[in-house]
């Protein structure tokens, strides 16, 4: 049987062209699968070399410094997953299984021994020109409002930097605040491929302990550290039976 002219080539042409289509498909597989799997693998401070900072306080006594209170009080939140809900409470405290992002912060400080609620209201009342977004004073929302929480971060707070790639500034426990006062949430001791620190937050999400730094929408405006320590006693208040009667509903 004679052979066409050409015919041979031709195929020899469709044989490479398939091969390359392979090879190049399978290039974009393996980035992909290198992307994925850089996404999801989480790292520690200490793969970076860098120190976790520990508080000189544990308020609550339970033998756990206050920034590790506050990393688990925020995850434990992160874990049960509220649905996000921003409704005004008549007690001031939402149901665990409810809450919005400054929620997080609250549940944060109260699992180290701190009332939020108190200490804002307080520092409310000492100085009402200092919050310029409180127009009637009202302890049961307050503390619940971003724009409040940085004015009260601003005055008893170390500011630290909104630089996301100084890397051994961010620490388990801080608090980070984005855009102009519209979102709130607590620095996680988990951190990406190239050292980025993971926000505790809720925004309605599905996951709630995520690389907000990096991926996320909002701009960071402000970073602090709660270091109760250089912290007037007088701004201080402890969360008591008080406060678990208002969260239980029974006052």
């Amino acid at each position: 049987m004679t052979e066409v002219p050409g015919t041979s080539a031709k195929s020899t042409k469709r044989k490479r062209a398939a091969l390359v289509a392979v090879i190049a498909a399978a290039a974009i597989l393996l980035t992909v699968l290198v992307y994925y799997a850089l996404a999801v693998k989480t790292y520690t401070a200490e793969h970076f070399g860098i120190t976790t900072v520990r508080s000189l306080v544990d308020r609550n006594k339970n033998g756990i410094d206050d920034y590790g209170d506050f990393l688990s009080g925020a995850r434990a939140d992160a874990v049960n997953r509220p649905t996000y809900d921003g409704r005004y409470w008549e007690n001031g405290y939402p149901p665990d299984d409810i809450g919005v992002c400054a929620d997080v912060v609250w549940r944060a400080f109260r699992n180290a021994g701190y009332s939020l609620m108190k200490m804002v209201d307080a520092d409310i009342a000492s100085d009402p020109k200092a919050y310029p977004g409180v127009t009637e004073r009202d302890d049961k929302i307050d503390f619940r409002r971003v724009r409040n929480l940085r004015v009260f971060f601003d005055r008893h707070a170390v500011p630290l930097t909104t630089d996301i790639e100084k890397t051994e500034e961010w620490q388990p426990g801080d608090i980070v605040i984005f855009g102009e006062n519209k979102h709130i949430g607590i620095v996680s001791d988990k951190r990406d491929a190239f050292g980025h620190a993971y926000i505790i937050h809720n925004g309605g999400q599905r996951d709630r302990e995520e690389n907000f730094l990096v991926k996320g929408s909002m701009t960071v405006t402000a970073h602090y550290r709660f270091d109760a320590s250089v912290i007037d006693n007088g701004v201080l208040f402890d969360w008591d039976a008080a406060d678990d009667a208002l969260l239980n509903g029974q006052t």
